[in-house]
């Protein structure tokens, strides 16, 4: 009766594991299709994630438009990115539009000029953003606005302005890099969490309204990533922190975080974790257990203070 179980299992468990890796392969050609020759906007390129995404959308054959403030940091972007030869599909030189996401006159005109680029957009990467370290009772509300302006008002400006052409060919993908601090907020944190909250809360509205539309909404949530992010954030009296925290120096490469990106873009994912196993898991605690969640994220406060003093 084993021998007979055991040669019916075999066989039904190598068909599943076919099966699957079937699907797998479909899953992967189905993205390289979706991303080769779409035009893909890409806020923030200049530096840290956004530049990484530049390079694997780039070699993935997609028409980039490159933002960002500095217009001779995108330039040389673009000359980096044409001089490689690491491709084996088709690419196309990419064109930059220089703007700030502070400025919401400027981003109406911005828009307009990144639709001019190929008269269309199929996938909008809102990546710009910067961080913040300080105190709640010691930030100025300038700070806190300054903060909510470059990481949710700006890029909620531009994917409205931006959206109309989509929905009007039916067709196109917006993408949040959000935050896992979108999910749940840690000490000293406040602004920039605050507006990585309201970046998910918005997108996830979003998505369901234009679902009718046939336009795909990707929240990606990234843990901590060895950028200079945590260098560039502000303070609570707006100066620049100019420090690279711990967790930011052993965060992941962003080489290969947006390689998930790109993935998670390719797989026209709804909403994606890219964090390590103890900032996942405290999503949920912060879901199933709130008490301890909140014990916990005193503690670190305290812990954070003591540090601060001594």
């Amino acid at each position: 009766m084993d021998f007979i179980t055991s040669t019916a299992i075999l066989p039904l468990l190598f068909g599943c594991l076919g099966v699957f890796g079937l699907f797998r392969l479909l899953q992967w050609v189905r993205g390289k299709a979706y991303l080769r020759n779409a035009v893909v906007v890409i806020t923030g390129a200049t530096s840290g994630l956004g530049k990484e995404c530049a390079k694997v959308f780039y070699a993935a054959g997609a028409k980039l438009v490159l933002c960002g403030r500095n217009g001779g940091a995108l330039e040389e972007l673009i000359r980096e990115l044409t001089a490689s030869h690491a491709t084996k599909v088709q690419t196309h030189k990419p064109y930059l539009v220089t703007f700030d996401l502070t400025d919401s006159g400027a981003i109406v005109a911005a828009a307009a000029e990144i639709l001019q680029c190929f008269g269309y957009v199929d996938i909008l990467v809102n990546n710009a953003g910067i961080s913040y370290r300080g105190t709640i009772m010691d930030t100025t509300v300038d700070v806190d606005k300054r903060v909510m302006e470059t990481n949710y008002f700006g890029p909620v400006a531009l994917t409205k302005a931006l959206l109309p052409s989509m929905i009007k060919r039916r067709q196109g993908h917006i993408v949040a890099i959000s935050s896992i601090q979108g999910k749940m907020s840690i000490p000293f944190r406040s602004a920039y969490a605050a507006s990585k909250h309201a970046t998910q809360a918005f997108f996830d509205c979003l998505r369901a309204e234009m679902e009718q539309y046939e336009i795909e909404v990707t929240v990606i949530s990234p843990g901590y990533i060895h950028t200079n992010l945590s260098v560039n954030a502000i303070t609570a009296d707006g100066s620049r922190y100019g420090v690279m925290d711990t967790t930011t120096a052993q965060g992941r490469s962003p080489v290969e975080v947006a390689q998930d990106v790109l993935a998670a873009v390719g797989k026209k994912k709804k909403d994606v974790i890219l964090a390590d196993l103890l900032p996942s898991l405290a999503v949920y605690l912060r879901t199933l257990a709130p008490g301890l969640f909140f014990s916990l994220m005193a503690s670190r406060a305290r812990k954070e203070r003591k540090s601060k003093n001594s």
